[in-house]
């Protein structure tokens, strides 16, 4: 399984949902390869940004080793999942996708009212909010994978 968590800049949001849940993945024993991308280009090579990354760290989360990279074709059919962290970011990954697409796109939080936007932090300031919420994502999205891992034992 592997999973790419998309933003816009991937300097914020996606290098943290990949963290986190990529911390808690291993935590809970689960083998699953996990990457983040932005959607636009203006950060491609750097470091995720300092007040983030102090943000995570302070939670337990290492982001330091992670650098920026920009959504490609390839990773339409790399990935199993593609994870965006607000509506705009779904839409405009769906918008440069290629016409035929292996990976499902869609949003990482989505909750019992709909899908869910995690707040840009880098404009908003409050990245203890958008850690809240990355979180709470990643531990459902850590469930529902053990919960398939489980069926699928079942199954077998």
């Amino acid at each position: 399984m592997r999973i790419l968590f998309l933003c816009l800049g991937n300097i914020c949001r996606s290098p943290a949902a990949e963290a986190v849940t990529r911390h808690k993945a291993r935590a809970a024993g689960l083998d699953i390869e996990f990457d983040s991308a932005g959607t636009g280009d203006w950060h491609v090579g750097e470091p995720p940004y300092g007040p983030m990354i102090e943000a995570a760290e302070a939670r337990g989360y290492d982001m330091r080793s992670l650098r920026a990279r920009q959504i490609s074709p390839a990773d339409y059919d790399a990935f199993d999942v593609i994870l965006a962290m607000d509506e705009n970011n779904l839409r405009n990954a769906l918008d440069v996708a290629p016409r035929q697409i292996s990976a499902q796109v869609q949003m990482f939080i989505d909750g019992p009212n709909g899908p869910q936007n995690v707040p840009d932090p880098y404009y908003t300031r409050d990245f203890e909010a958008a850690l809240d919420l990355i979180e709470a994502g990643a531990e459902a999205l850590v469930a529902d994978l053990l919960a398939d891992e489980e069926e699928k034992r079942r199954g077998s």
